[in-house]
């Protein structure tokens, strides 16, 4: 199901550092690489609220560490923005 504030389950439970409701649905062929939602996608969500684990298991399974999301630009400037390393 998608649509909302974070369109995606995965993109939701990345934004809120759940781990392992991210490795779940992970582990469930969710899209790694969706785009929408408030933060555009789930590695930019974890990357922009200093998750660094779920960063690390988004990159595991491809996560675009490329992406350009909207007027927001990409995980890594969304976590340099925010003081994240």
């Amino acid at each position: 199901m998608r649509g909302g504030r974070y369109d995606s389950a995965l993109q939701a439970a990345s934004a809120k550092g759940h781990k392992q409701i991210v490795g779940l649905l992970l582990d469930k062929n969710a899209d790694v690489n969706a785009q929408g939602g408030h933060h555009g996608s789930a590695l930019r969500a974890a990357s922009a609220r200093g998750h660094e684990q779920i960063v690390k298991l988004l990159l595991d399974k491809d996560a675009n560490v490329n992406a350009q999301v909207r007027d927001y630009g990409s995980a890594l400037q969304a976590a340099s923005a925010r003081g994240h390393e």
